[in-house]
């Protein structure tokens, strides 16, 4: 392991101490400890200590509220991810289901760590602005203190968007707590929030350090993402939402948005351009070897320290372990499966399916063996078992494998979409699109599945807006940043809607032995110890040797007694017609009761159907 690395680890721990002692508060967010004004004037006098207060920010990465709610757990479900959200009332259920409780107790913990997290870049960035040494006259602290500043900038604009996404319009504190101040704060619309967010985020980054000049490189913040961050918020800014009155809108001023979208995905991609990494198995294989290379395909990633996140645990190949399997590798299972639609929606040849979707898990005997359905399709991108250090066989929970938080390809397709939008489908949106395809295809197949399928959806503006949804499907399949892009495009109903209709018909076909697709799928474990596949996207009569198993896929899905299995009828309801707004899916939830409580009456869930 990188020498490097390892101290982003470690100084990952000393944030989670830092935030205890420096930043230290009730659970009300706005009713906040007294702090030390001279504590602040030291911390920030210095590089080293400074470092440490900006860390307290991070910490809550570290916390449940990201590691295993927001980054994974609470984003679903989508036309690629999936869970059940009627089997149960738990607080995870409610929110798959969107129906929960403002006594969600999942809620509770992502709105009061991001007001958290937001209050600890906002102390960072008054330290710094107060400290003198964005004005030092040694260049070194100089640069240092500007780079540190843009982090909590970008921390904190991180923490806005993700409350916005869940809660709608909150309260807007850009001030550092001060006893005496007036913590009960109104709703402020969300888009004059991200407004914000986002000139703040322009006016800083030109004084960043990109990841290759940073100490701990793209394991901390660093102005390729902060570039991309201003790209992200505007497009969530340009996109739909949710209005109280159950509406999906979009402001007048939209196009402004999809313009500076535009300009610093072209900014960052004319300044620190690079090629992506030929081989997608291995950007998110880094992860689990404790390797993040600069200038490559991701920007940044949290740096989980070795003994936390949830990464091969709740998200990942499922893995059977505890102490009596063959292995020490512990056990990891899978919240967020992939409907059997996502995956035939490849193409055969497009090599993302086969590292995205997961057909198979690992045994207590060490061995692979079949999924157990096709409700059970994991996020193939991490598996426990790429751990060069097995963990130990009790283990479950904290395996340090580290969480991408955004990738150049999303740098690259978030520039053809604000493209298209302004021009329509230009050859500068088109190469954007060919440089992400490139990638996914041997360049035998170029001809046809690159450039001859390029042309065939850039005949309209339209056209090739569907093509780059279907393109950001494939590509980020399992890093769940799927629902925030359906709901920005206002379209997030209309493709649940879309993936139910398809289960079923692919149900339909299978039963009525009509399907091209794969009613039965043969699998094996060959002599080299591989997993292989015989059929993998097409209908066989039988295999061609004993040597394979026959497991139904297709065919799971149907029943004799509902005609479908309720998951494919049920779990989708709520997203389409069974809503308070037949149409509209209500991504939006209820402010948590004790933030209501402690707001003194300024705050209270209105609108939305509550």
């Amino acid at each position: 392991m990188d020498i490097k690395i390892k101290e982003m680890k470690v100084k990952n721990i000393l944030a989670v101490l830092t935030v205890l002692v420096f930043a230290s508060c009730s659970d009300d967010f706005l009713d906040p400890d007294s702090i030390s004004t001279f504590d602040n004037e030291y911390i920030y006098s210095n590089v080293d200590d400074a470092r440490n207060g900006v860390n307290a920010a991070y910490s809550y990465f570290n916390q449940d509220a990201f590691r295993s709610r927001l980054s994974n757990n609470m984003t679903g479900n989508t036309d690629i991810e999936h869970q059940g959200g009627w089997g149960s009332q738990g607080d995870r259920y409610q929110i798959w289901n969107l129906n929960a409780n403002s006594s969600n107790r999942d809620l509770d913990i992502v709105w009061t760590n991001g007001y958290k997290a937001i209050r600890d870049a906002n102390i960072s960035i008054e330290g710094i602005m107060n400290s003198g040494n964005l004005d030092s006259d040694d260049q070194s602290v100089r640069d240092t203190f500007y780079q540190l500043l843009g982090e909590a900038y970008t921390l904190r604009a991180y923490w806005y968007s993700m409350l916005i996404y869940y809660f709608g319009d909150i309260p807007y504190v850009t001030k550092a707590p001060v006893a005496g101040d007036n913590f009960f704060l109104p709703k402020t619309h969300r888009n004059e929030i991200l407004s914000g967010e986002i000139q703040n985020l322009i006016d800083i980054e030109e004084h960043m350090k990109w990841a290759d000049q940073c100490r701990f490189g793209i394991e901390q913040v660093n102005r390729e993402y902060t570039l991309g961050m201003i790209a992200r918020l505007s497009l969530q800014r340009g996109g739909y939402y949710l209005t109280p009155e159950l509406t999906m809108v979009r402001d007048g001023d939209y196009l402004d948005y999809y313009t500076l979208a535009k300009t610093y995905t072209a900014k960052l991609m004319t300044l620190k351009d690079r090629e992506l990494p030929r081989d997608f198995r291995q950007v998110f294989l880094n992860q689990a070897k404790f390797q993040s290379p600069v200038n490559d395909d991701v920007l940044f990633e949290v740096p989980f320290s070795l003994n936390s996140g949830d990464v091969g645990w709740n998200i990942g190949i499922q893995v059977d372990g505890g102490t009596t399997a063959a292995h020490d590798y512990g056990s990891g299972g899978n919240y967020m499966a992939m409907p059997p639609s996502y995956y035939l929606s490849f193409d055969s040849n497009d090599i993302r399916r086969d590292v995205t979707c997961g057909l198979y898990k690992i045994t207590t005997e060490f061995t692979k063996e079949f999924i157990n359905g096709p409700l059970n399709i994991s996020q193939g991108k991490w598996s426990r078992v790429d751990l060069e250090t097995p963990p130990g066989p009790s283990t479950a929970k904290s395996t340090g494998i580290n969480w991408p938080m955004m990738r150049y390809s999303d740098v690259i397709l978030m520039y053809a979409e604000a493209e298209n939008e302004l021009n329509g489908p230009t050859s500068e949106a088109q190469n954007a699109l060919r440089r992400v395809r490139q990638r996914a295809f041997d360049s035998a197949d170029w001809s046809e599945k690159v450039d001859q399928y390029i042309a065939n959806v850039s005949t309209s503006k339209d056209a090739f807006f569907e093509a780059l949804v279907d393109e950001r499907a494939w590509e980020f399949g399992g890093e769940m940043i799927r629902k925030y892009e359906l709901i920005r495009w206002g379209i997030y109903s209309d493709k649940m809607r879309e993936t139910v209709e398809t289960l079923k018909k692919l149900a339909d076909d299978a039963y009525n032995g009509t399907t091209q697709y794969p009613d039965y799928m043969y699998w094996k474990v060959d002599e080299s110890g591989e997993f292989v596949i015989l059929n993998p996207d097409t209908k066989i009569v039988a295999a061609p040797d004993e040597t394979w198993n026959r497991v139904p896929f297709l065919l799971d899905m149907h029943s004799d007694q509902t005609t479908y299995k309720e998951w494919v009828t049920r779990d989708w309801e709520n997203y389409i017609d069974n809503g308070p707004a037949p149409g509209v899916a209500r991504y939006i939830f209820p402010i948590p009761t004790i933030a209501i409580e402690n707001s003194q009456g300024t705050l209270k869930n209105d609108g939305y159907g509550f």
